[in-house]
């Protein structure tokens, strides 16, 4: 093949940085006979051969018989393209028809909801009818499975309670196999992957059997699951993210094939983000190998004006490209639940009053003397105004007037006419009368009929600048420290800005008549006595505090109840902000996450911890254990998690081995260059294990051996690329096939004596006791309730 020239120049500073990068067209190296077409990094002075593009300082070029201003290359064809090629296209149909057959066997097996059907497939039915929910993660995995629900035909009644029988109208098995697509998709990916980062055709396609025939990915492709399109995000992040290295490194910068593997990353980025916070570590993975490059594009001498243009590009495509993604995810999660259902309570009130069904979205809009009133505070936290039959331990030792965050009934208050004509009113059938700026009212505690009232005579037990506010009966105490004036502070509906309280739309402070002091509440909370809710006080005017309209001083009444008032519709009249909203829903989602911490007095059969997971010291059950039922144990290929954690350990002692080596001036390494071509075609797998395995061990929520799988992912790669490096360089090649053949086949047989596991064991678990390598797998011994 006759070679063309292609000549680049890259600026450095004032003046000219030459470069020279040789392209091949086809590389067989006849001194290795067992090598595949693969690509080789090398030197260039060795251009006599073949060889994979690779970009070399002048300065390295000082045996080259080429002239180092000029640039020369020919057309690379070495499969590496992927699917382009004829071959790979080939291979890749093999081995996504392999993955369609191991994830797709006998799937609809059990008709009965399992594991994490009973979550998510539930959630997905909301996303059908419309109603709100509130989960730990993100909602574009779940938008996916209600998505396969949808084209199965449900139409969203089923509440799929775990280990109920799917109904006939219900088509399970449909579902199942639209999110098994995300776990067959793995197998090709794998094999595309291996491609980009320098692996022989036999090793990458070892890579792909690798993921295709391990049991835990397999099992768990084959439920409505959100793991399968993580995994497949991961891997598609993975794979975009080594594409666009190669383009990086081998062709033209900002081309368009560089763009599109650049926006691919961040796209890719973006969805796994969205569909579990486990994606961050994703994005660091992809974010260090990112500051790796540019860094190394610094150091290069590269111009101002280029590495700015790079550092432009990154910055859009991987940090605002995956925030549009998962803001988009978020839009679109508000936009289809738009009924009241169980999680709209986790977001502000505004929002509460637009959803279809909601109890705020339901009300009387103008508040009238009489109605049962929730009063909430404008200051983030505290909440709704809240009493009980609990008294202070000092002061005045009356009922304690508190704030709490959550749904109860006693932060139901009655507003009543102030001084004696409140008690004195039949609200039934007195005429109805607004409550306007500047009215003189009574706030009755609706459950045990105690009137808030306060006193100059006692501090706040925790503010002691500040007066005590308590709830007392008109035996308690003189009436005239019950009264509070309404001073209306801001109309939020523009349309009606009259003196009228209005519900959500009116804000107001409430001073008490007697001492001038304002209602107020901060972060403050009360002791175990006051159950640690928010300490309400009443703010003196010799405190000295300039701001009276500060949050913690302000109300409003977010819900009333009176028969007498008609109600209205509050959508017309409320709005809530998008990405307050959105910011809002993540900061309840990551509450919710740390709540999960497991019972430190309890073992459970289910949870494992991350020490456990390399080396599959305790499979989990899937689903109920009796000898009749399908069992499904999720239970991992032993060979290659245990080769895995081995290639995985080992992995930076090898790096600190040869860094070592390479100080005493002894490296196995031809060059650096070399070796740093070998680091950039691994550090994205055992970085990627490394990211997505080690940060577990800081994690206090409840784990399972499933959160292991996208580390697994990673290392099963890096296990193909050891092997690939190794007997590349051992005896010349001669036995790199004969070496992916073998571990396949291995890999196979070992996934297939396991089988009974994944695809389903309806007898006594008892038969299969001889598949129980490890004394801690509870294969039959059945030493924990489910």
């Amino acid at each position: 093949m006759e070679p063309h020239n292609l000549k680049q120049r890259g600026r450095q500073g004032n003046g000219e940085h030459e470069m020279l990068m040789v392209l091949s067209d086809e590389y067989k190296d006849k001194h290795r006979p067992g090598a595949d077409h693969s690509v080789y990094a090398m030197p260039a002075h060795q251009a006599n051969r073949t060889y994979s593009a690779y970009p070399v300082l002048a300065a390295d070029t000082q045996n080259a018989s080429c002239d180092p201003t000029d640039f020369s290359a020919v057309t690379l064809d070495s499969g590496v393209e992927g699917i382009m090629r004829s071959r790979d296209f080939v291979i890749t149909a093999a081995l996504t028809l392999a993955s369609l057959a191991t994830r797709l066997y006998r799937i609809g097996r059990r008709a009965n909801v399992s594991w994490d059907e009973a979550h998510f497939g539930k959630f997905g039915a909301m996303y059908i009818n419309g109603t709100f929910y509130h989960d730990v993660h993100p909602p574009l995995a779940k938008m996916l499975v209600a998505l396969a629900e949808v084209v199965a035909g449900h139409n969203g009644t089923f509440n799929f309670k775990s280990g109920a029988a799917y109904p006939e109208y219900v088509n399970y098995t449909m579902m199942r196999i639209q999110i098994s697509l995300y776990g067959v998709a793995l197998v090709p990916l794998a094999y595309l992957t291996c491609l980009q980062l320098n692996l022989s055709r036999s090793m990458a396609v070892l890579a792909a059997c690798f993921v295709l025939f391990d049991n835990a990915i397999c099992v768990m492709s084959r439920f409505i699951l959100l793991d399968e399109p993580l995994l497949f995000f991961t891997a598609l992040t993975l794979w975009s993210a080594a594409s666009f290295q190669r383009v990086s490194k081998y062709g033209r910068q900002f081309s368009r094939k560089w763009w599109i593997w650049l926006l691919m990353t961040g796209f890719s980025l973006g969805c796994v983000m969205s569909s579990k916070w486990i994606g961050l570590f994703s994005v660091i993975m992809v974010g260090i190998a990112t500051v790796d490059d540019l860094f190394r594009k610094y150091c290069n001498l590269m111009s101002w004006e280029d590495i700015a243009c790079h550092w432009n590009a990154r910055v859009v495509s991987l940090i605002f490209v995956p925030l549009i993604v998962y803001v988009a995810c978020f839009w679109v999660h508000f936009r289809l639940l738009y009924k009241s259902g169980t999680g709209d309570h986790k977001l502000s009130a505004n929002f509460q009053a637009r959803q279809l069904g909601n109890r705020l979205n339901s009300q009387p809009f103008d508040v009238a003397y009489g109605s049962a009133a929730e009063i909430r505070s404008m200051y983030d936290g505290p909440g709704l105004l809240h009493s009980h039959i609990h008294r202070y331990p000092g002061g005045s030792h009356l009922q304690q007037v508190t704030c709490f965050p959550h749904r109860d009934v006693n932060n139901r208050w009655l507003l009543w006419h102030g001084g004696d004509k409140g008690a004195d009113t039949n609200y039934t059938i007195a005429p109805i009368e607004f409550i306007v700026d500047g009215d003189i009212v009574q706030i009755v505690h609706n459950i045990t009929g105690a009137a808030m009232q306060t006193s100059k005579h006692f501090l706040a037990p925790m503010t002691s600048s500040h007066f005590e506010v308590a709830a007392a009966n008109s035996t308690d105490w003189d009436k005239g420290t019950r009264d509070w004036r309404v001073e209306v502070v801001k109309q939020k509906y523009k349309k009606r800005r009259d003196k009228r309280i209005h519900a959500m739309t009116t804000v107001f402070r409430l001073r008490h008549v007697e001492t001038g002091c304002l209602l107020r509440v901060g972060r403050q909370r009360l002791p175990t006595w006051g159950w640690a809710q928010s300490e309400v006080t009443c703010l003196p005017n010799s405190t000295g505090k300039k701001d009276i309209k500060s949050s913690d001083v302000l109300w409003y009444v977010e819900h009333n109840i009176n028969p007498r008032v008609p109600k209205d519709d509050l959508s017309r009249y409320v709005s809530s902000n998008f990405f307050v909203d959105m910011v809002q829903i993540n900061i309840e989602m990551a509450k919710t996450n740390n709540a999960l911490s497991p019972d430190v007095n309890k073992y459970s059969v289910l949870e494992s911890r991350p020490e456990s997971w390399l080396f599959l010291k305790y499979p989990m059950r899937m689903v109920g254990w009796s000898d009749t039922g399908i069992k499904y144990y999720e239970i991992g290929n032993p060979i290659l998690w245990w080769a895995t954690a081995l290639v995985c350990l080992f992995y930076p002692l090898r790096l600190v081995y040869w860094a070592l080596q390479m100080q005493r001036k002894c490296s196995r390494w031809r060059s650096l260059r070399e070796f740093l071509d070998f680091w950039d075609n691994s550090k994205f797998l055992w970085g990627g294990w490394a990211l997505h395995y080690i940060p577990f061990f800081f994690f206090g929520r409840v784990l399972y051996i499933h959160h292991y799988l996208p580390a697994l992912y990673f290392g099963l790669l890096l296990l193909a690329f050891e092997l690939d490096h190794f007997f590349k360089s051992w005896r010349r090649g001669r036995y790199l096939h004969m070496a992916a053949l073998c571990s396949g086949l291995l890999a196979c047989v070992v996934f297939l004596y396991f089988s009974p596991f994944t695809y389903g064991w309806d007898r006594p678990a008892k038969e299969l006791a001889g598949r129980q390598w490890l004394s801690t797998w509870n294969i039959f011994h059945d030493l924990y309730a489910m």
